[in-house]
């Protein structure tokens, strides 16, 4: 293969860290691709309040219209493709996608994690109440939001009571809902519940109504209303394509990075929630300024940039 046709690095997803990422390699001059499914968290937030250097905020499609607008100035050209499969040849990667196969010197993967959504609720009704912020998925983002409201957790077991004693920081209106019948929690899980005086109810969920300004979410003990709602119950990490190449990854599927961002596999870059499910923009896009240098800087070692 001509050296021309290899690409410096190809970036595989389109959300705040991959953008971010794409607009630093494209002003350090070298080749890329950002290939993108359309499936970025970022987009679904309504509006995002603790992203510096927007005092009223801004809703997350907006957020990343305005990226990718900024990373179309300096050439970067967003693909609409699925990368399906990746390989190693060498000193090179092979990018596997729905529309064809390419070759780069690195691969920075961007591919985030998945959200499981409350059991039981279609995705067109799950993003309705997104946009109207009745469902949430980020108390580090916006519990500041629901300070003194009623807020309710589709979740049990360490993970439902952690989120649960978390919110309970902004909110003492808080109940704790089983997902599936009854509640699945130690005898310390309840005794921090009972002190912290958050009530739990058992499941199951799987019926939902928006009611005036309220998600009504159907128990065991009925219809229970509430300002906001939280699913804790995980979420799917992205890194099958980083596994696929024999990186390093762990007990919960992220992917093990140094400060450079570098995994175990030598050219292979990961950053933002793939890497640590904070749910932070800023997270990702400063991890992919780490990244996107340390690539600048590896190839520079390899040969020159600019001819």
């Amino acid at each position: 293969m001509d050296e021309n046709e290899i690409d410096d690095c190809i970036i595989v997803g389109g959300g705040p860290g991959g953008l971010t990422a794409a607009i630093y390699l494209a002003r350090y001059h070298l080749s890329i691709r950002l290939f993108d499914c359309g499936t970025s968290r970022a987009v679904l937030i309504p509006r995002t309040n603790n992203h510096a250097g927007y005092p009223d905020g801004i809703p997350g499609i907006e957020l990343v219209g305005n990226m990718l607008a900024q990373a179309e100035k300096f050439g970067v050209v967003r693909e609409e493709k699925k990368v399906v499969h990746l390989a190693k040849a060498g000193d090179r990667f092979i990018v596997g996608t729905d529309e064809g196969t390419f070759t780069a010197r690195s691969v920075l993967l961007a591919t985030g994690v998945f959200n499981r959504h409350p059991p039981g609720m279609s995705d067109d009704f799950h993003d309705k109440v997104m946009a109207k912020c009745l469902l949430r998925y980020c108390p580090v983002c916006d519990g500041y939001e629901v300070t003194d409201k009623r807020v309710g957790i589709i979740g049990t077991g360490e993970h439902g009571t952690a989120e649960a004693l978390f919110l309970r920081g902004f909110t003492r209106d808080i109940t704790l809902i089983a997902p599936r019948g009854e509640h699945n929690l130690s005898g310390e899980c309840m005794d921090q519940l009972d002190e912290a005086a958050i009530a739990r109810t058992q499941g199951p969920c799987g019926r939902y109504e928006i009611r005036g300004d309220r998600l009504a979410v159907e128990t065991a003990e009925g219809w229970l209303e509430f300002d906001s709602v939280y699913p804790a119950l995980g979420s799917d990490i992205r890194s099958e394509l980083a596994q696929a190449v024999g990186a390093k990854c762990g007990e919960n599927g992220c992917i093990v990075v140094d400060d450079h961002m570098r995994t175990s596999v030598p050219g292979l870059y990961a950053v933002g929630d793939v890497v640590k499910g904070l749910d932070q923009i800023g997270h990702a896009m400063g991890g992919a300024g780490i990244a996107a240098t340390d690539i600048r800087n590896t190839l520079a070692e390899q040969r020159p940039i600019r001819r």
